[in-house]
């Protein structure tokens, strides 16, 4: 048997590797990344090609697509990919959808085509989405449309879950550029000053110990855990643990979905502990919020958003969001008001993103399923 310092040594892997995407030898996971939609004659074809790398809550891709004549398309939610656990009401899910349609207009705009977006045909659902469709899109030539200056960048954005420099602090300029993700529906602001920094360091901390004590929310996210290369291979989907120290540590029976579930075990302890080198060296924080928080607002959100992600690739930052003290279940009641608070943002208003910035060694892309998984019939 191994001896608690090898366990030591396999598990404290955990923390670093957890949630990165990377994957060890086997199939080309990030496949979907390396020149989207080649070969792809369709513009819609082309367009979901790149709007499926959109960032996501758990990577769960949670898009079905019917294509519609020869220029429209349906998107709906994918019933099957929601979290009721960490995300009872669908926000994270519909702000994940709205970064998906400004990607697939992105895209779009790169060939020249502009697309013609109508959102809730049938009406927003609440408080949950239903099978209802999140938008109808037309996709139309039009010579007017220009390349989106942001598109370029779309093939570097990565959620970086490293440890950030705590030597480098994002400069005023830097965090100005992120704030230009606000839209008519969506403030936007960033801070590095130390005390607010510190104040938010400890809430976020606080937040991800809160989710690892909750028993269904820590149950939702072991169980979206991809464990090894082999998971990740074929799911292609939600967090991942790779590297060899997960292989060894998988094999041996010391990093499992069960030990990541005992309470008592020192796996637990470990994916507990995975936040706090996140929270520490947070360098900045940036957010984005609205006036109130109804379908609409998340979808104009998740558009803000991807702008925000890809404005800090322009500015090389580091980025990951921070999304346990935003989320709706009740271990979060007492965090989310003080979160709220410390941004300024009164109800009804609601903060629909927080991230952590900061410098880092650059990571791998995070898998995706490719296209033809989520166009229906």
């Amino acid at each position: 048997m191994p001896t608690r310092r090898e366990i030591i040594g396999l598990t404290a892997a955990v923390p670093v590797l957890a949630l990165l995407g990377g994957c060890a030898e086997g199939p080309d996971v990030a496949a979907a990344w390396r020149n989207p939609g080649r070969g792809e004659a369709d513009i819609r074809r082309w367009a979901l090609a790149h709007a499926i790398l959109t960032p996501n809550p758990h990577n769960k891709q949670p898009w079905l697509v019917q294509l519609a004549g020869t220029d429209g398309l349906i998107l709906r939610p994918d019933l099957t990919r929601m979290l009721p656990a960490t995300d009872p009401f669908n926000r994270q899910i519909t702000v994940g959808c709205g970064a998906f349609l400004e990607l697939l207009a992105m895209a779009a705009a790169e060939k020249g085509w502009r697309i013609d977006t109508t959102l809730w045909p049938e009406g927003e659902p609440q408080p949950r989405l239903d099978s209802r469709p999140v938008a109808t899109v037309r996709f139309v030539r039009d010579a007017t449309v220009k390349p989106h200056a942001l598109f370029r960048h779309v093939l570097a954005r990565r959620t970086n879950r490293m440890v950030y420099d705590e030597s480098r602090t994002p400069s005023p300029e830097a965090l100005t550029a992120l704030q230009t993700a606000a839209r008519p529906l969506v403030t936007a602001g960033a801070s590095s000053d130390p005390a607010r920094r510190d104040r938010l360091r400890a809430l976020t901390a606080k937040a991800f110990l809160a989710e690892a004590d909750a028993s269904e929310p820590h149950r939702e996210n072991v169980i979206n855990t991809r464990i090894g290369a082999a998971e990740i291979a074929k799911n292609r989907d939600g967090l991942m643990l790779s590297g060899a120290a997960i292989e060894i540590g998988s094999r041996l029976g010391l990093v499992s979905r069960d030990k990541f579930l005992d309470r008592q075990s020192f796996a637990f302890d470990q994916f507990r502990a995975a936040g706090q080198p996140w929270t520490d060296s947070s360098m900045a924080f940036a957010w984005l919020a609205t006036a109130t928080n109804n379908r609409t607002d998340q979808i104009e959100a998740g558009r803000a958003y991807l702008h925000l992600a890809l404005l800090a690739v322009q500015e090389g930052l580091a980025l990951q969001p921070m999304s346990q003290g935003l989320q709706e279940y009740p271990e979060m009641a007492a965090i989310l008001p003080r979160i709220e608070q410390e941004l300024g943002v009164a109800d009804p208003g609601r903060v629909q993103m927080l991230v952590r910035l900061g410098y880092a060694d650059p990571v791998p892309p995070t898998p995706r399923r490719g296209i033809n998984p989520i166009i229906i019939a």
